[in-house]
C-alpha cells in the first residue's frame, strides 16, 4: 500500500480466521502505517486546481459581503477596536497593491517582525496574495537573532512594529513599520493600505506548488532552520481547521487569540484557518493572565487555543475566578500536556472542554487532535487521533522497524501538510525526510489500539541513567502535582558513573519553604528509583519558547556553570 492509498484506505479484514490487515485504530500490520480513521472527504482534499494561492482560497471562504459588512472578524483586546470580514477583505487587496508599487514582487521574502495585531492577518495575506513569501519573526528576538534571519531567509523588505524597528536597522533591510507612532519618517502599513485602490493591482498567478512561508524552528534542540512551507501545505492545514471547528461545533464560539501568529500555531488559526470559518477572535499583542480574564469576561470567550503554560496557570492562580464562566473549550498545543495536569484542569474547571492536540511547523500546524470530549476525557495524556489526510508510523530508535499499537517508538508522519524542507540546509533535510516522504519528528510516542496518540518526550531529551530512559516531561508532571511548586523543568546534567542524571529546575510559590531534599523525596516516592530527580536547583522563572516550550538548552548551560563549584 502506498503512503498515498493509506490516507483514504478503508478499514478491512482478511476472509477466515486470519488476523485483520488493519486494526480498529488504524493500524495496518503488513506497512507499519497508522491512518486516520477519520474520513477524507471532498471539501477536504487538495484542490485539484494548481493554480491557487492561500490568500485567494481563503478569501473565498470569507461570508457573503452582505453578511461580511456587519460580520466581525477580529476585536483587538487592549483597545476594543474591531474589524469586520468586509473591512478586512478591503484591507487585505489595498496593502496587497500597496506592497506591489513598491516593488515586491512573486518570490520576494518579506520579513515581519510585531506582536499580535489587527494588522497582523491583513499583512500576511496581502504577502501571500502576491505570491511573495512571508517570514515572520519573534518580536522578544535580539537584534543578532533578526540579523541571522533576514539574512538567511534573504529578506527584501521588512515590516516591523514601530518599537522593535531599532533591531531592524543593523541588517540594511527597506523597512515599513506597521502604524505611526509619532513624527518618524518610516512608511507605515496603515498610509500603505489607505493611499492604494486595489483595482491597480494586476494579475498575479500564484500555484499552490510555489512556497508561501519560511518559518524558523524555535531552535531548543539545535540551530534554527527555516522550515519551508508551501500554498498547498496552507491549504490543506486551513480546511483542516475549517473542518475541525464544524467538527466540534465551534462556529458560533468567540476566540481568544494570544498564541502569537509568528508562530504556526498562531498562523494556523487566527492568521487564516478560523477566518475561513467565519469565526470572531479577539486578538491579544502578548500573552497576561489578567489581562487575559478580562477579555474573556469583556467579551464572553468561549474558547482559547492554548499551550501547557497558561493551562497551568489557570490551575495555579484562577480557581473560582467568575471571569471564566463563559469559557466553553480550551484545546492545548505545542508542547506535550501531562495527565496529572488534565486532570487538574478538569477537576477545577468541570465545564470546560479540554483537548489536546499534536503538531509541528514541519507539518505546517496540527497533525492530530480530539473532536469527541468524550474521547478526551477517556484517554487523559493523549492528543488524539491523526487529522483526516495524516498518517503516521512509530518507528523503533534501535532496528528502525515499525511498530505496533503501544509500541514506543520515534513518531514519523506523512501527508500533504509536510514541508518541502529546510532552507538552504540539504543535510539537515535529508535527515529529516526519507526517500518516501516520511517525516521523522524527533519525539518518542505511540498509538494504543484504539489509534490514540501519545507523546512521551523528545528523543534527544531523554536522559540517559544507568543505560536507563528517563523521559523529563514524566518527572515534570510529578513535580507539578506538588501544591508548592508553580513550574519545572527536568534536564541531564553529565555524570561520571551513571553517565547522566536528572536535575530539576523549580519554582516554588512565594513565601514557601520548600527545600532540595523534600523535592527529592516528593519524586523518589511517586517513580522507579532510576527515574529519581538526583539534583534540584530553584530558579525565578523557567525559560520557555513563546510557544510554551521549555529551552532546556539554555538550563543545560546554566547547570554547567553552577554544577563545578559544588563538586
Amino acid at each position: 500500500m502506498s503512503v498515498e492509498e493509506s490516507w483514504t484506505a478503508p478499514i478491512k479484514e482478511e476472509s477466515g480466521d486470519s488476523q485483520p490487515l488493519v486494526n480498529r485504530g488504524g493500524f495496518d500490520s503488513h506497512t507499519g502505517i497508522y491512518s486516520s480513521l477519520f474520513p477524507l472527504s471532498d471539501h477536504l482534499k487538495v484542490p485539484s486546481d494548481p493554480d491557487l494561492g492561500i490568500a485567494s482560497f481563503v478569501l473565498s471562504q470569507f461570508p457573503h459581503p452582505q453578511v461580511g459588512e456587519s460580520k466581525v472578524a477580529l476585536i483587538d483586546s487592549a483597545t476594543n477596536q474591531q474589524l469586520t470580514y468586509a473591512q478586512l477583505h478591503r484591507s487585505i487587496q489595498s496593502l496587497a497593491c500597496g506592497l506591489h508599487h513598491l516593488g515586491v514582487r512573486k518570490g520576494d521574502v518579506v520579513f515581519l517582525l510585531s506582536p499580535n495585531s489587527l494588522l497582523y492577518p491583513t499583512i500576511c495575506l496581502a504577502i501571500f496574495s502576491l505570491g511573495a513569501i512571508l517570514s515572520p519573526a519573534n518580536p522578544i528576538n535580539t537584534p543578532s537573532e533578526i540579523a541571522k534571519q533576514v539574512l538567511d531567509s534573504g529578506a527584501k523588505l521588512a515590516i516591523s512594529a514601530p518599537e522593535e524597528l531599532h533591531k531592524l536597522l543593523q541588517t540594511g533591510v527597506p523597512t515599513i513599520i506597521t502604524s505611526r507612532q509619532s513624527d518618524e519618517d518610516s512608511l507605515s502599513i496603515e498610509e500603505l493600505t489607505e493611499c492604494c485602490d486595489p483595482r491597480e493591482l494586476p494579475e498575479i498567478k500564484v500555484k499552490q506548488s510555489d512556497t508561501a512561508a519560511i518559518l524558523y524552528s524555535s531552535g531548543t534542540t539545535g540551530t534554527s532552520k527555516g522550515v519551508i512551507l508551501t500554498h498547498s501545505n496552507f491549504i490543506t492545514t486551513t480546511r483542516l481547521v475549517r473542518w475541525y471547528a464544524e467538527a466540534t461545533s465551534s462556529q458560533n464560539d468567540i476566540f481568544l487569540g494570544f498564541i502569537p501568529i509568528f508562530h504556526i500555531y498562531g498562523l494556523a488559526f487566527f492568521g487564516l484557518g478560523l477566518l475561513t470559518a467565519g469565526i470572531t477572535t479577539v486578538l491579544m499583542p502578548r500573552f497576561d493572565i489578567q489581562a487575559m480574564l478580562d477579555a474573556i469576561q469583556t467579551h464572553k470567550v468561549n474558547n482559547i487555543p492554548a499551550v501547557p503554560p497558561v493551562i497551568l496557570g489557570l490551575v495555579k492562580y484562577c480557581k473560582g475566578n467568575s471571569k471564566l464562566s463563559t469559557l466553553r473549550r480550551v484545546g492545548s498545543g505545542a508542547a506535550p500536556l501531562s495527565k496529572e495536569l488534565t486532570d487538574a484542569f478538569r477537576e477545577q474547571f468541570p465545564w470546560v472542554e479540554l483537548r489536546q492536540g499534536y503538531g509541528l511547523t514541519e507539518t505546517c500546524g496540527a497533525t492530530s487532535g480530539f473532536v469527541s470530549h468524550e474521547d478526551a476525557k477517556a484517554h487523559p495524556g493523549s492528543c488524539g487521533m491523526l487529522l483526516p489526510s495524516c498518517c503516521a508510523k512509530v518507528v523503533d530508535t534501535e532496528t528502525g522497524l515499525a511498530l505496533p499499537p503501544y509500541g514506543k517508538g520515534e513518531l514519523w508522519l506523512n501527508g500533504p501538510t509536510t514541508m518541502t524542507g529546510y532552507l538552504g540546509n540539504k543535510e539537515a533535510t535529508a535527515a529529516t525526510i526519507d526517500k518516501d516522504g516520511w517525516l521523522k519528528t524527533g519525539d518518542l510516542g505511540y498509538f494504543d489500539e484504539d489509534g490514540f496518540l501519545y507523546i512521551v518526550d523528545r528523543i534527544k531529551e531523554l536522559i540517559k541513567y544507568n543505560g536507563y530512559q528517563v523521559a523529563p516531561a514524566e518527572l515534570e508532571a510529578v513535580l507539578l502535582g506538588h501544591p508548592d511548586i508553580v513550574d519545572a523543568a527536568v534536564i541531564p546534567v553529565d555524570d561520571e558513573e551513571s553517565g547522566q542524571m536528572p536535575m530539576a529546575y523549580v519554582v516554588k510559590a512565594t513565601a514557601s519553604q520548600l527545600t532540595e531534599d523534600q523535592v527529592i523525596q516528593f519524586v523518589a516516592a511517586q517513580v522507579a528509583p532510576y527515574k529519581k530527580v538526583r539534583r534540584v536547583e530553584f530558579i525565578h522563572a523557567i525559560p520557555k519558547s513563546a510557544a510554551g516550550k521549555i529551552l532546556r538548552k539554555e538550563l543545560i548551560l546554566q547547570s554547567r556553570r553552577q554544577i563545578p563549584s559544588k563538586l
